[in-house]
């Protein structure tokens, strides 16, 4: 490099590899790309970079998708098998290679390989949400509405069980919200419902709750001023590549939103690399990749450097392809005609060299060897230079289970994010507010049943005359003193006081008599 600034020293490119290759520090917030097929070392160059970064003191965001650079927390030993070809490659590109361990935390969607990390679902929104749930256009618009909702009525949406119980409450009160927003249809509602349960067996419920990320603890240096080197097991992530593309396009996200402008940094404030970053693209909808391509455009000013690493560059889109501008591209294999068209297209995004052909050294190059071009002065693209890897400093491949939890023990965040929080939000709301709702009616009920009984007791019971009570359909009682045979005595009494009893009597004793 002939200017005098601040670079990663990537490898040695020219006659001989004698002449060094490097990232400038400076240019470094102007994106990047690591492309190659598998097993050609784009991992290693992803594991050199960050290093490299984090010596600058610049931290670091990259995601392990296999599990090799957890390496990254342990030195280099000079009894790996590769020591010696490390060696000679050190002296090839005219370097003093000395092995040295990178300050590393690990951060893990379950809590298990390293920090659990999580967001919000208000954090998420409903595009990136809508996204990760694969959603339809109408199905969408009713997930803005409950967002909507949710907003204008105070409604924290902070976990899955949170977004469900709002959408319970949005499909009973969807005629309401109809006719304010628009429609709402309860098939939609149940969709995006059986789509969170579906997240939710996948364990993407892991992601959204409390505490959440804090970025600052993403942009921490260690106490020598070595930039921290977030590592993210996404090894296991993988397994739902849609859940992994959503995670991080949110992360970038965050930090295109949370970031103040610096303009353009002597060094970058945060560099991201996404590896596998096909995955963000793949059947994305046109209003996430407007949205990545804004977020690419726009941060570079926030002082965040994003590296993507895939196997071709045409799994990017063109518009933000165009806005890296540092690259290394390792081999392409061209078998079929597809692939040469790829190879093809590869080539024409580098500056041409006249010493070689890119095309044919993008298909020649071996494991280790790139096809590289930097940015240089004023942010010209540097010249296409055919590049021998440095070997890096830390191990090569992963480290073992103990070593991973004694890093995450020792991480001075132990603790923070371990516990999950579950403070009152929409669930605890909405279902206190439907218990209520239940209470309320059953009392009025019961009240209404009350007042009914009373009615019914009314109409049925006595009446009362002022005077004396009387059921309108008895007959004349006899005093309660009063026996039967009393009784029937005065009744017999007052029928001699007639003339109708003493005939009556007349006839009863003349019978007797006869009888006798």
């Amino acid at each position: 490099m002939t200017d005098q600034v601040v670079t990663i020293f990537a490898g040695g490119g020219g006659d001989a590899y004698a002449d060094a290759q490097g990232l400038r520090l400076d240019y470094a917030n102007r994106h990047g790309l690591i492309a190659g097929a598998t097993g050609t070392g784009k991992t290693v160059t992803l594991q050199i970079l960050a290093q490299g970064f984090s010596d600058a003191g610049v931290p670091v965001f990259l995601s392990d998708v296999k599990g090799d650079l957890s390496g990254l927390a342990k030195p280099g030993s000079t009894d790996h098998k590769l020591h010696g070809p490390f060696t000679e490659r050190a002296a090839t590109i005219g370097l003093d290679l000395t092995y040295a361990a990178a300050p590393v935390t690990f951060w893990d969607l379950w809590g298990q390989a390293g920090h659990p990390v999580r967001t919000t679902v208000s954090e998420m929104g409903p595009l990136l949400l809508s996204r990760l749930l694969e959603l339809t256009d109408a199905q969408e618009g009713v997930l803005n509405i409950a967002f909507r909702v949710a907003d204008e009525d105070g409604l924290a949406l902070l976990d899955l069980k949170d977004l469900q119980a709002l959408l319970v409450w949005v499909a009973e009160n969807r005629k309401s919200l109809s006719s304010r927003y628009g429609n709402v249809s309860s098939a939609s509602v149940g969709a995006i419902q059986r789509s969170l349960l579906t997240l939710e067996t996948q364990g993407g419920a892991n992601l959204f709750g409390e505490p959440a990320l804090d970025l600052a603890d993403l942009m921490r240096l260690a106490g020598d001023g070595r930039g921290m080197v977030n590592v993210l097991a996404a090894d296991k992530l993988m397994a739902s590549p849609r859940l992994y593309a959503t995670f991080l396009m949110w992360l970038l996200s965050e930090l295109f939103e949370q970031l103040p402008e610096v303009g353009d940094p002597d060094k970058p404030q945060l560099v991201f690399f996404f590896d596998e970053a096909h995955l963000l693209f793949d059947d994305a909808p046109k209003a996430l990749i407007d949205k990545v391509e804004q977020v690419a455009r726009l941060i570079r000013s926030k002082g965040v450097g994003v590296y993507f690493v895939t196997q071709n560059p045409e799994d990017i889109p063109e518009d933000i392809l165009g806005q890296l501008g540092n690259r290394v591209q390792h081999a392409l294999r061209a078998f079929t005609a597809k692939d040469r068209k790829a190879l093809q297209q590869a080539a024409q995004n580098y500056r041409e060299n006249p010493a070689f052909d890119i095309e044919d050294a993008i298909r020649e190059v071996g494991v280790g060897e790139a096809v590289t071009s930097f940015l240089e002065r004023k942010g010209i693209p540097g010249m296409a230079q055919r590049t021998l890897i440095r070997p890096p400093s830390s191990q090569l491949g992963p480290i073992t289970g103990a070593e991973r939890a004694d890093v995450i023990r020792a991480s001075d965040l132990a603790g923070k994010y371990e516990a999950q929080v579950d403070r009152q939000s929409a669930f605890e709301i909405l279902t206190k507010r439907a218990a209520d709702a239940a209470q309320a009616a059953e009392k009025a009920e019961a009240e209404e049943q009350e007042a009914e009984a009373a009615t019914r007791e009314y109409k049925a019971g006595r009446r009362y005359s002022g005077k004396t009570v009387s059921r309108s359909t008895s007959k004349p009682r006899s005093r309660r003193g009063d026996s039967v045979g009393e009784a029937f005595a005065k009744s017999f009494a007052r029928s001699l006081g007639t003339r109708a009893g003493r005939s009556i009597v007349r006839g009863v004793l003349g019978g007797l008599f006869r009888g006798r």
